[in-house]
């Protein structure tokens, strides 16, 4: 690896700058608490679907392993159990294995907050009121143009995951796993030997994500499957209460509302350590503590969004590299 400036990218770096500054003004004028999380924890929520870095306490007498966090999750979520109300977090996550490319990295800048009190739609309402006031800020204007086209604030589009797959891919129920199976076996997609969130995820990629955020608007596609139900509430019609939104195919956020069924998760959560040994993932201590923290939190919703996405959107740039004055490549 080599460890590049690139002076050139002066005046692209402080759109970033300016990004996360104008974050910070828009939560802080809406009552929201700015905490700094730690980047280093010695325990982790067991995620399958991701790997860490790995480090050592050297002053510690056993040298205590330490695990650069992948978000801030675990330590939001005990402050709102103890009831510090609607926060945030502006900072690094680190996820290792990611792919270095126009959208990804193993160290990029998430924005991750927290309302009280309030479900994933009102979460939409904080998205497009942040995304407005960073428009009229930068531009003057209630919209922004990407790659050559114009992506309006005034309103925006929601549509259901079911829907999605129905009008975009072609897939008539995607909650009857048999018809799913089926339809997506007469598209010439792969279904022996995988699960339904494998062949789910194929689908989505290739013929749903790339839809999203085309008409102009943000899209917030919602209620998903309850096998991606990750840590949000699973309703009454069995579909799990969350969201991601999208401009131009370029997913920038996830949210969910809080109150998962604890009994399901705890299954979840040793369903998850399995997973991570079966596939040979850096292996930490759980927090297991934070199972106890979900049934001290109190009604709320929140969201993770992708900072180094949302500057590149705003920046009017392809990749995210475009943003930055130090890499290593």
């Amino acid at each position: 690896m080599k460890i590049k400036s690139k002076f050139a990218n002066l005046q692209n770096h402080q759109i970033f700058v300016k990004v996360k500054r104008l974050i910070d003004e828009y939560f802080q004028n809406n009552g929201f608490l700015a905490v700094d999380t730690p980047l280093l924890s010695p325990k982790l929520i067991p995620e399958s679907y991701l790997d860490v870095f790995e480090t050592e306490n050297l002053y510690s007498e056993n040298k205590e392993k330490l695990y650069l966090t992948p978000s801030p999750e675990l330590f939001l979520k005990r402050l709102i159990a103890a009831g510090i109300g609607n926060c945030y977090s502006l900072g690094k996550s680190f996820r290792n294995k990611e792919p270095v490319e126009r959208k990804h990295s193993y160290e990029f800048t998430m924005l991750e907050f927290y309302r009280v009190d309030a479900d994933y739609f009102k979460i939409a309402e904080d998205v497009m009121g942040l995304l407005s006031f960073m428009a009229n800020k930068f531009f003057g204007k209630n919209e922004i143009n990407y790659q050559d086209k114009i992506i309006s604030f005034d309103n925006y589009e929601k549509i259901t995951v079911a829907e999605a797959f129905n009008k975009y891919a072609g897939i008539t129920d995607i909650f009857d796993h048999q018809n799913f199976f089926f339809e997506a076996k007469e598209k010439g997609y792969r279904v022996d030997g995988l699960d339904y969130t494998d062949v789910w995820s194929q689908i989505y990629g290739i013929e749903v994500e790339p839809n999203l955020g085309k008409n102009g608007q943000v899209t917030f596609i919602y209620e998903y499957p309850p096998e991606l139900a990750a840590i949000t509430k699973i309703n009454e019609n069995n579909r799990a209460e969350r969201f991601e939104f999208y401009i131009d195919g370029i997913e920038l956020g996830n949210c969910g509302n809080e109150g998962v069924a604890i009994d399901e998760y705890q299954e979840r959560f040793k369903k998850d350590i399995e997973t991570r040994q079966k596939l040979g993932l850096i292996k930490y201590e759980p927090d297991w503590e934070f199972i106890e923290i979900l049934k001290q939190l109190p009604k709320c919703a929140g969201i993770a969004i992708g900072v180094d996405r949302l500057a590149m959107i705003f920046a009017n740039f392809k990749s995210i590299n475009d943003l930055k004055l130090i890499s290593i490549e």
